[in-house]
């Protein structure tokens, strides 16, 4: 069963996206993050250079996508924080319960966090953002191998 089977995704521009479709055959950022958290704000430009490269300047794209999972205080804050900071990934909508739920069960105790899964949200790895801090775009290769879907991968 796919993570997000039964719920919506909001694109960037608020437009609903099914997840089945959005997210098959890839591997997922599950990027919990809020505005008004200062080391989120910090880390989520790096975090959309690292997508452009990998999916939007690479050809074909790598089989990656960003899920933004909001801590924000208001849907206008998520919505101005996803239109001021974010790249083109995907989101799930403010009031969505399930987002407590994934909180609970990837263990979010501190902002930000980016747990790395397959799509059917087994972990890969919990520490998304200090091994793109760390090694940039090779640590994709190694999500790859653990996430065993290393032949989507291109090489570039």
């Amino acid at each position: 069963m796919d993570i997000f089977s039964g719920h919506i995704l909001l694109n960037k521009y608020g437009e609903r996206v099914d997840p089945e479709e959005a997210l098959q055959n890839k591997i997922v950022g599950l990027y919990f993050s809020a505005r008004w958290c200062s080391p989120c704000r910090d880390f989520t430009p790096v975090l959309c250079d690292f997508y452009a490269e990998l999916v939007e300047e690479s050809d074909p794209p790598a089989q990656f996508e960003i899920v933004f999972i909001s801590s924000d205080k208001s849907p206008e804050d998520m919505v101005d924080y996803i239109h001021d900071m974010h790249g083109d990934w995907l989101a799930l909508p403010f009031h969505d319960p399930y987002k407590h739920e994934l909180k609970n069960k990837y263990k979010i105790t501190a902002l930000p966090k980016l747990v790395i899964v397959k799509q059917n949200g087994d972990v890969i790895t919990d520490k998304g953002r200090k091994q793109i801090r760390d090694r940039g775009l090779s640590c994709f290769r190694t999500w790859l191998e653990v996430g065993d879907v290393f032949q989507n991968f291109t090489g570039k």
